[in-house]
């Protein structure tokens, strides 16, 4: 099936380890490989001492031009300590 949107996991998984100085980026594309329906993990440590709605915003914030190009953006994000914390 062609990427109708543009936006694939390989480019998400780019801007946002750029963009967000992530330290691992998980992208899933859960719309059957159209590009219309994206879930992602980010880890950054730019997201320490931000709440929730925060990281959410920043995250939203930056990827707005990718965002507008698909259906559904769903986002988990931690800082290093809280995804180590996660995965223990």
């Amino acid at each position: 099936m062609a990427n109708e949107s543009g936006v694939t996991v390989e480019s998400l998984q780019q801007v946002i380890k750029e963009r967000l100085q992530a330290d691992h980026v998980e992208v899933v594309d859960n719309s059957g490989g159209c590009g219309q329906m994206f879930e992602v993990v980010i880890v950054s440590s730019l997201f320490k001492d931000k709440r929730t709605l925060a990281r959410h915003r920043l995250v939203n914030d930056t990827l707005k031009d990718e965002i507008s190009k698909v259906h559904a953006f769903s986002q988990k994000s931690y800082t290093p300590e809280e995804w180590a914390q996660h995965n223990s």
